[in-house]
């Protein structure tokens, strides 16, 4: 017993100190950290090179009339944009019909069939770019919606003067239910851990990063990197695309947007779990990475809270060695005061609801989860599902 407490002691202060550097750390971001604001231009480009918008949907009647409207309300005056209708059985391509006929600079592509080997998003890109005019590429997810007339000026005007091949502008998650805002942020700061735009933004640096949320492009890059026929299994498309970038010595920029666009991921617990548990197998798809990812958010998640009980339980006892069990529970409600202070400002930093800062460790509880599904999509003859379709696991 002693050990054991003496041990958690130890590494219950550790967390405690962990999360004590975070608020350093969301110092300096708050500082000196970049978001691309509709403030970074004033203007249309005088000269603007012509972008094709391209979007994949698949069964997307819910969400993909505001995603067109506000896309085509864009004051950035040379663009298409092209949706590829992926299989749907419901209204998704009478909708982008009919708003088609009120813009001739919409096209729709009608996709019935889906072959041997491919993942349905990344054919349905593939067949979309293959038709587009630009020599921009300019890639969205159907649950997007602009909140900004400048996105596409401000995400071009920043490409060019930062020299960018692929540019990835990421969302800002639209989250209504109390699902969406207990674990979006939780799910969402794993992916930060492993992926500091800092460093993705360093050529020097083999960490590589992108959200399909809007993705643009150089077409003569896209070619280079084998265009989505080098990924066509690949269920987390966006990230594979980004580490061909830096692979292949091109510029990779990753930049935070507030107030240009939002992203409703998920409105459900179901869909929440089955997502996430898609995107970090996707993502890491290794046993190494993905144990780690569990053992951080359980460790700095959740440890702080058993310890706290642990230690007030066996000290409110008078078990032996009760004062080394006081000094643990002291220890874990520090570690615990400094997550959630932490947290309650990483919140606010994601455009989140600090005051949810309390459901952390629930949080934590279905992230890991997510992880602990993604693990079993690693076993051979696993299969992953998605919008309908069941894909086998790449090898």
């Amino acid at each position: 017993m002693f050990v054991l407490a003496l041990v958690l002691t130890v590494v219950l202060s550790l967390v405690a100190l962990v999360w004590t550097s975070r608020h350093f750390m969301i110092w300096r971001e708050r500082r000196s950290g970049f978001s691309l604001t509709e403030e970074y231009v004033s203007d249309p480009p005088a000269d603007p090179p012509m972008i094709s918008v391209v979007v994949a949907a698949k069964d997307e009647e819910a969400n993909i009339e505001a995603c067109v409207r506000t896309m085509l309300d864009q004051d950035y005056p040379n663009f298409e944009m092209i949706v590829c209708n992926d299989r749907s059985t419901d209204a998704t391509a009478s909708i982008v019909q009919r708003l088609a006929r009120q813009d001739r600079r919409l096209r729709l592509i009608t996709i019935e069939e889906l072959p041997e080997g491919w993942c349905g998003k990344n054919h349905a890109m593939q067949r979309g770019i293959a038709t587009a005019k630009a020599q921009w590429i300019c890639m969205i997810d159907a649950d997007c919606r602009q909140t900004s007339r400048r996105t596409l000026s401000c995400a071009m005007q920043y490409a060019r003067q930062r020299g960018a091949d692929m540019l990835s502008v990421l969302p800002v998650l639209e989250m209504r239910g109390f699902w969406e805002n207990v674990v979006q942020p939780v799910c969402s700061g794993v992916m930060m851990i492993w992926f500091k735009p800092d460093k993705v933004n360093d050529p020097s640096k083999p960490s590589a990063y992108a959200n399909g949320a809007f993705m643009l492009i150089r077409r003569e890059a896209y070619q280079a990197i084998g265009t989505h026929e080098a990924v066509k299994n690949c269920v987390n498309e966006d990230m594979h695309m980004a580490a061909r970038i830096k692979a292949t010595g091109l510029n990779l920029r990753v930049v935070r947007n507030n107030g240009l666009y939002t992203s409703r991921m998920y409105s459900s617990l179901r869909h929440i779990v089955r997502g996430w548990s898609r995107i970090f197998f996707g993502t890491f798809g290794t046993m190494r990475r993905l144990t780690v990812s569990l053992t951080v958010l359980a460790v700095m998640g959740l440890l702080p809270y058993l310890g706290a009980v642990l230690g007030l339980a066996l000290a409110g006892e008078g078990a032996p060695l009760a004062g080394l069990w006081r000094a643990l529970a002291i220890v874990a409600l520090i570690a615990v005061a400094m997550q959630i202070s932490v947290i309650y400002r990483f919140y606010g930093l994601l455009q989140a609801r600090p005051l949810l800062a309390w459901t952390y460790p629930l949080g934590c509880a279905v992230a890991m989860l997510s992880v602990i599904l993604a693990i079993s999509k690693l076993r051979r003859g696993a299969r992953i599902v998605w919008r309908s379709t069941s894909y086998s696991r790449p090898t």
